[in-house]
């Protein structure tokens, strides 16, 4: 049964959907007779929301225009168990409840006082899970608030992101949606810097910080961002398929990493090296450990990572 503080906050929250709300259709939303509805209107007044009621048959209740509403309804004990219940559900594998859950966090968190968020933090902190109960890969409640504050905002974020190979760089992005699959959350966005679409393990994501910069959403390459993740995961799931174009002959190229790769002869000259591996750092060595000029054909992310290395290397000789 949901109780009178609960509910109220679910009034709270449908006032502020529309301008105008029919007092049977109200009360309708929210399981309740006419007369709760009344006392619950009465219960918003008293916390400072100034809620209007109008006569007649057509008449109801709305939030009064332009009014500067209390920044909680909720006391403190109450917030700071919503907050937490929030964090949890945010990592919950149930169907609609994590997504929901990160939008009513965005909410929250924005109107909560310091010191109760800090009251939040250390019960969360404090509070072990027993097995099996949640994913090993945390996401930080605050890299979430972030992220889905972006995504709502169309804003362009920036962000650190730790590959699978434990690279670290630095990504300028057009965050599109967030999504919740297999006890991990991912970010769905336009990567600036490889132009091109990109999901991101939000366990992997650290410091996301708004650049102010608005955005014209672009269209995604599938069905929905749930797809596009789906697909980049069972791809990974099954490993890489490395092709490269290597400028060597067939036999010096076998002969130097033979061991790892198949190695086929090309009509024009030169050879093609395939390899099959769960760790792409490991055909990026093969790659330079041809001795010759390479062109990679596939993946994507082999060449992400290349980008990534060649950076470091760079770097790492100057003077």
């Amino acid at each position: 049964m949901t109780g009178p503080g609960n509910r109220t906050l679910r009034l709270l929250s449908i006032l502020q959907q529309r301008r105008h709300w029919v007092g049977a259709e109200l009360a309708h939303r929210l399981g309740v007779s006419l007369r709760t509805l009344r006392r619950d209107v009465e219960r918003l007044r008293e916390l400072g929301y100034p809620v209007e009621a109008q006569p007649g048959v057509d008449g109801g209740y709305r939030l009064a225009p332009g009014a500067a509403l209390p920044p909680l309804v909720l006391d403190d004990d109450e917030a700071v168990a919503l907050t937490v219940g929030l964090q949890a559900a945010a990592q919950s594998a149930v169907a609609g409840m994590a997504e929901a859950s990160v939008r009513a966090l965005t909410t929250v968190v924005q109107v909560l006082p310091a010191r109760l968020r800090r009251r939040a933090d250390a019960l969360s902190a404090m509070t072990v899970p027993a097995p099996g109960s949640a994913s090993g890969a945390v996401v930080d409640p605050q890299v979430l608030v972030a992220v889905a504050g972006a995504c709502r905002d169309t804003e362009r974020l920036e962000f650190s992101y730790t590959a699978a190979d434990g690279a670290r760089s630095e990504r300028l992005t057009e965050p599109f949606r967030l999504v919740a699959m297999g006890r991990r959350w991912y970010l769905v966005a336009y990567d600036l810097g490889r132009g091109d679409w990109r999901s991101f393990r939000l366990d992997r994501l650290s410091a996301p910080r708004g650049t102010g910069q608005r955005f014209a959403p672009r269209v995604l390459p599938a069905e929905d961002a749930a797809a596009f993740v789906r697909r980049g995961t069972d791809a990974r799931s099954a490993g890489y398929v490395v092709e490269a174009l290597v400028a060597a002959p067939a036999d010096d190229v076998r002969r130097r990493v033979g061991q790892w790769t198949t190695i086929t002869e090309e009509p024009g000259g030169g050879c093609r090296l395939r390899m099959e591996t769960y760790d792409l750092s490991w055909a990026a060595l093969a790659l330079g450990g041809t001795g010759a000029e390479f062109t990679v054909l596939a993946p994507a992310e082999l060449r992400d990572l290349l980008a990534d290395w060649a950076g470091r290397f760079e770097r790492g000789v100057r003077d």
